[in-house]
Formats: structure tokens, sequence, C-alpha cells
């Protein structure tokens, strides 16, 4: 498949996820974000793992466990705390500095060295997406800035991590997603029992947005995202991240009544123009994730006969 598909089928992961505070505001009971959560990830995790009908095989249990807590186990309830303690605004805008995440802890774990390019880019979407969302009102909640802080660099964590590992031979994005899913739905349940006690009574409001959560915001979102971790850099991916606020802004202005400033609608040109910028800094893909030794550092001939290095290959 060729890049601009790649990353066009990518790029609906986060417009997907920019529906989440308009569901979670309007449609979800209040202040459940570990039931939500949960209810987001494990529903989907049983369903892509029903279809996938591949389980993990040796180190990758615990490989699968990591990234599950990191991708979903804790960003999901870090992302609905921060959701339901701040405007959905200020979240965005905390969650916007992904990149800048991902461009230092690449150059830690994949060995890429950040470019002035990227860093600039990075700056340049994170100030967009701030005149897009942030509006002048009401003092900063310290549990929910530090909320979105967490949830992003646990995010960004685990999508350079899942670049670095890739996925075991013969496996595809559908299993990694499933397996992700599924042990950071595990990692939640517990923790929503205890803190928020039993499930509240669900209408069928509530229900019909679960439902819209679990299956296209989550198994399906979530299934492109992965997808797209196997072929692009992890730069690339996530500087597609400021797509979701902007999808946020557009869905409050179509759905909810909200009105657009021009403020705003430079800020939404400055966050797409880095969203672009963000996918030309690389000549072109990596080669797929699944292509690694599940040994990372062996050496090892590839299909041309030419000796190299598995191991960390990039990512977002």
């Amino acid at each position: 498949m060729k890049r601009p598909t790649t990353v066009l089928l990518t790029a609906l992961a986060p417009v997907s996820w920019g529906t989440t505070y308009a569901v979670t505001t309007e449609l979800l009971p209040a202040d459940r974000p570990l039931f939500t959560g949960l209810m987001r990830a494990l529903p989907a995790g049983l369903v892509l793992l029903a279809i996938a009908r591949v389980l993990p095989r040796g180190v990758w249990w615990g490989k699968a466990a990591v990234l599950g807590a990191l991708n979903i186990g804790a960003f999901f309830p870090l992302l609905f705390l921060s959701a339901y303690r701040m405007p959905g605004g200020m979240a965005a805008v905390v969650g916007s500095v992904g990149p800048l995440f991902v461009v230092g802890l690449s150059a830690l774990l994949l060995g890429q060295r950040p470019t002035a390019r990227s860093v600039l880019t990075g700056f340049v979407a994170a100030s967009g997406v701030s005149l897009v969302v942030l509006k002048a009102a009401g003092a900063l909640d310290p549990v929910g800035v530090l909320a979105a802080l967490a949830s992003t660099a646990s995010m960004s964590t685990g999508t350079v991590l899942t670049k670095r590992w890739g996925r075991p031979d013969g496996v595809g994005p559908l299993a990694l997603t499933a397996w992700q899913l599924t042990a950071g739905g595990l990692l939640i349940a517990p923790l929503a029992l205890l803190v928020e006690g039993a499930p509240p009574a669900l209408d069928g409001r509530a229900i019909g947005g679960y439902l819209y959560l679990a299956l296209a915001n989550t198994a399906v979102a979530y299934w492109l995202w992965f997808r797209g971790i196997g072929r692009l850099t992890a730069t690339q991916v996530t500087f597609l991240g400021p797509l979701s606020p902007l999808t946020a802004a557009v869905v409050g202005w179509a759905a909810l009544g909200q009105a657009l400033t021009p403020v705003q609608l430079a800020g939404m040109a400055l966050a797409f123009g880095a969203t672009v910028a963000g996918q030309l800094g690389e000549s072109g893909p990596r080669p797929p994730a699944r292509s690694f030794s599940l040994t990372e550092g062996r050496t090892r001939k590839d299909s041309k006969g030419l000796t190299g290095l598995t191991g960390p290959a990039l990512r977002r």
C-alpha cells in the first residue's frame, strides 16, 4: 500500500478520537472515568481477540501487558479523568505536546536524532491547537493537568515501544491491537470496581455512547493506529495527533452549536499545516515492524542477502 493511503487511513484514528469529548459529555454518566475507560477497552479487545484468534507467545505475554498498560490501561483512565476535571480544550492542549514527547523518546529508545524541523513542527502544532481550543475561563485544576500530562506521556511511551518491539512473525496489527486492548481493559477492571464501586445504571443514550466508543472509536481506530505504527515512522504517526482536537472543534461547531472565531480558524490552519509537515520529514516509510526478529540485536539476512541488525527501527 502506498504511503499516502497509509497516512490517510492512520489519520482516521485521531479523527475518530476527536469525537470522544462530545460523546463523553453528552451521552455518558458523569464522573466515571475508570468505568468509561473499561467499557471502551475491554469489549473492543475481546471482540478483536475473537476475530484474530491469536494469543501472545513467549516474551510477548510480557510485552503485550506493558504495551496494554501504557497505551490503554493507564492512558484511558488518565484521559477521562482529565476530561472530567478540566475543559476539553485544556486537556487537548496538554495532549498536543505528544509529538515532542515522541521526538525525545525516539532519540532515547530508537536512536533517532531529533531534528530542528521536528521540534519546530511540534511547537507549531501545539501552538495551533492552543489557539483552537483554549478559552479564557476558569482556574486550572492541578489534578486534571497532571492527569493530562501523564496520559500524554503514557501514550507517547507506548507508541515508541510499539515501534521498537514491532510484532511477532506472522502476527498482524489486528492481533496486536486485541492483546493491548484486552490487557489494558483487564488492568482497569479491578481499579474501576475498587475506586468507583458498582457500575452505574445505563440508559439508551449511554449504551449507544459506549457501543460507539468500544467499536468505532476504539476497536477500529486503534487497529488503524497500530497498523500505521508498523508502516510509518514514530514522528509521522504522532504528528497526526493534532487532528483529534481539530476534529473536536469541528464537532463542537457542527453538532453542539459552538462558534469558531477567526483566531480559532487561524489555529486550525497552523495545526493542520504542522500535521502535513510532520508527514514530510522522512524520505519514505521504514520497513514493516513485523520483519523484525523477536530477539533484538541479533544479526540476520534480509531477502536480498544483506546482513543487518534486528531491533528498533522507529515510529509513533
